[in-house]
């Protein structure tokens, strides 16, 4: 698939910042929105009438590489394979921009921090040959300590556009049970009770002191290389605090309300997964990002660990009333963009980066992505659309 020159799409409804355009026409010219206008396009065009268009998704926290790595316990998969597969299914999804997330993590399977380096290595090298813009989100356990050197010299090298700092100790955010912990890690890492027990232990008996002084120093490393810096899974407005003197900007996953509203109070964008969005609860039983929307302290979705979620969530907020359809949009285009310093694209707007996903809409039926434009360049189109449809170049 060869890059777009230019093109029109007319006749969708256009979801624009602050409006909704019922009937209208975009040009994408070289990578970039050219033109907006309501109605037909002058000259002849893709047709999407029935159709909405809306800018391309944009994902900051996607946990699924380690999944397409090691989908079971010790079936390990090569690098390329796995990211070719991911992207797909991304693209499928309509997300345009993706942020893995790679945990530096105390060594346990896949979340290792000589497994992470290679893996970031390995995506930024691969970029070129994948159809979505893959970044990096480094993801720091702050009992990990042994990180911190390999992840300063990759923020360095500039191959990080992400930081989060992860307290998974067991007693506090999400984990406040010990076997709940447990159980779940255990489960998820396919590792024996006995080992994710001892590391848990070996977690609580680090201390407090020297992580946050680490932690303090990777913060103050992103923030000078402008990187943005998350904290993951705040439970307590005490947390909240502690985090923002670290000088985080996102508030991932607060797994109680009280959190959420205090991230909000101090500025912070609020980001919650859109598998709970969908589901209307929490797999865990923490904060429901329906609650969080409703009380006004959410402010962007993640796909956590299923890209599918993301566009059926927005549009469950919107058919619902939650949301008006520009602020369901932004949840997943124009607040990750801001969150992640992206100023070219997460709108609709001339001069915008030409990321757009057409999206079929039917009445009462689920919506099901159509076509993903990202850079300009047609990279899935599901065959719904007849030949003659589709865009020059695809």
């Amino acid at each position: 698939m060869t890059a777009l020159s230019t093109g029109w799409i007319e006749n969708a409804r256009l979801i624009l910042p602050h409006e909704v355009v019922e009937a209208g026409a975009v040009r994408l010219e070289d990578g970039v929105i050219s033109d907006l206008r309501e109605g037909g396009a002058p000259v002849p065009a893709l047709d999407a009438r029935g159709m909405t268009l809306l800018p391309g998704l944009i994902d900051l926290h996607g946990d699924m590489i380690e999944r397409e790595l090691e989908p079971r316990p010790g079936t390990r998969f090569d690098h390329d394979l796995a990211l070719i597969e991911l992207d797909k299914r991304l693209a499928a999804s309509g997300v345009t921009t993706a942020f893995a997330s790679l945990s530096f993590a105390d060594g346990l399977g896949l979340r290792s921090d000589t497994r992470a380096e290679g893996l970031i290595r390995d995506l930024v090298g691969y970029r070129p040959h994948l159809l979505v813009d893959h970044r990096v989100h480094a993801r720091y356990e702050v009992s990990n300590t042994d990180a911190l050197v390999p992840l300063l010299a990759l923020l360095d090298e500039g191959l990080v556009d992400l930081v989060s700092l992860m307290d998974h100790t067991p007693g506090q955010g999400q984990f406040r049970d010990m076997e709940t912990y447990v159980g779940y890690t255990a489960r998820w890492l396919g590792r024996p009770a006995e080992e994710v027990r001892a590391l848990a232990h070996a977690r609580l008996d680090a201390g407090t002191g020297e992580v946050w002084t680490v932690a303090r120093t990777l913060g103050q490393a992103a923030q000078a290389r402008g990187v943005s810096l998350a904290s993951h899974d705040d439970d307590t407005p005490q947390k909240v605090e502690l985090l923002c003197s670290l000088g985080v900007s996102i508030s991932e996953f607060p797994v109680t309300l009280e959190a959420a509203q205090a991230a909000t109070g101090r500025g912070l964008s609020v980001f919650m997964g859109a598998p709970n969005a969908l589901r209307g609860a929490s797999h865990s039983g923490n904060l429901s990002a329906l609650d969080a929307l409703e009380a006004g302290t959410l402010h962007g979705l993640a796909s956590d660990y299923s890209p599918m979620t993301m566009l059926q969530a927005v549009w469950r907020v919107a058919r619902e009333g939650r949301v008006g359809w520009p602020e369901a949009v932004a949840l997943v285009s124009d607040t990750p963009a801001g969150a992640a310093g992206l100023t070219d694209r997460g709108r609709l707007e001339v001069g915008g980066r030409a990321d757009l996903v057409l999206v079929e809409d039917a009445p009462g039926a689920r919506p099901r992505v159509r076509l993903t434009v990202s850079g300009g360049r047609p990279v899935y189109h599901d065959g719904a659309l007849a030949p003659q449809r589709v865009l020059v170049g695809f």
